[in-house]
């Protein structure tokens, strides 16, 4: 594309933005209502009690207008976070305590993302009124994380059946929601910063009777050089505006859950080996539980090199999943009630082969 060309595609773009988006920011903005921000073509439904909403589309999408007018991210990203602020903290105030209230579950394997391990566990400490248990489970041939992570964090160790066996999501999980000791599950990723009052918010839906929670209304997206800093303690997560905003992450990222309907479903399908697609097949699952899909809070991403095969619909994992999805949520649920899960020996869909759904 010509330079002529792109400038006035530039240029296109900012009308569209000023003409149908920012008149959304501003009644959000003197409404108070930011969480109804959306792109224009979509559509919300609003939480019974005003909490939050629930995207009435499939799949994440990112919010244009941020991306063509960046002061719109900033506003957006402080305003969530005046609500919700996200601290960092050593260790939480009760750690120590045998009846925790929440557990966070983190899967992990090597060392390049020790720094996003180390961070979202600091802002799972400055969780307030709320007793908080954290278990990372490192899924590595060597435990390497030992020496770094923090005392009241509880390390269990998954060596793969095999040195070159890909990184298995539903395993690390799998593993993890055996060694819990609190009823409510957060199966949380290692590159997600949470507010202080994310534990508290998930539990409160739990008390009201519901057994999944997807509490991600925006996920702020920080550029490398942002992240670094914040790394580094030379920046706050304020100082630049987001890269993106994601909304409608709905298995994916961070998702809470009772231990009991955890269970009751079979957890997460260990036959995805390899990236992408077993939040997916479990979020599907989970809809035959009672579910809070009514998104209200704000989380944190720190920036990392893409996975292998994430864009790739021709993924193993991605063709697994499309094999899968032919069999309704119901049948899927049956289909994992008699297979083992959580076997420190392996996950169970390994040496098998990956599209026997049967």
């Amino acid at each position: 594309m010509s330079g002529a060309r792109r400038v006035f595609g530039e240029l296109r773009r900012l009308a569209g933005a000023v003409r149908y988006d920012v008149p959304l920011y501003l009644r959000s903005r003197l409404t108070g209502r930011y969480l109804s921000i959306r792109n224009r073509a979509e559509h919300l439904e609003p939480a019974p009690d005003g909490s939050g909403y629930r995207c009435l589309w499939q799949w994440t999408s990112e919010l244009h207008a941020p991306k063509v007018i960046p002061a719109l991210g900033r506003w957006l990203m402080r305003r969530a976070m005046a609500d919700h602020p996200i601290e960092r903290a050593s260790a939480p105030p009760d750690a120590a305590h045998e009846r925790p209230d929440i557990t966070f579950l983190i899967g992990h394997r090597g060392l390049p993302r020790l720094p996003h391990l180390l961070a979202t566990l600091e802002s799972i400490a400055a969780q307030r009124g709320v007793r908080v248990e954290c278990i990372v489970v490192e899924q590595d041939p060597v435990s390497q994380l030992g020496p770094h992570l923090p005392a009241w964090v509880r390390l269990v160790h998954t060596p793969p059946p095999a040195a070159d066996m890909p990184y298995c999501r539903s395993w690390t999980f799998n593993v993890g929601a055996l060694h819990a000791r609190a009823p409510v599950l957060v199966l949380h990723d290692n590159d997600l910063l949470v507010p202080q009052d994310y534990a508290a918010w998930n539990l409160d839906r739990v008390a009201q009777g519901f057994d999944v929670v997807n509490p991600k209304r925006f996920i702020f997206y920080l550029d490398a050089s942002h992240t670094q800093a914040v790394f580094d303690r030379q920046a706050g997560l304020l100082r630049n505006p987001p890269e993106g905003i994601v909304q409608n992450a709905e298995g994916g990222g961070s998702v809470a859950i009772t231990a009991q309907a955890y269970a009751r479903i079979g957890g997460l399908d260990e036959s995805f080996i390899g990236w992408g697609g077993e939040d997916n097949e479990f979020w599907e699952r989970a809809q035959t539980l009672r579910v809070w899909p009514w998104a209200g809070l704000p989380l944190v991403h720190l920036w990392h090199a893409a996975q292998p095969g994430k864009r790739d619909a021709t993924y193993h994992t991605a063709l697994h999943y499309q094999a899968l999805k032919q069999m309704s949520p119901q049948a899927r649920v049956a289909r994992l009630a008699d297979v083992p899960r959580g076997q420190m020996s392996g996950p169970s869909g390994w040496g098998t082969t990956r599209d026997d759904v049967q």
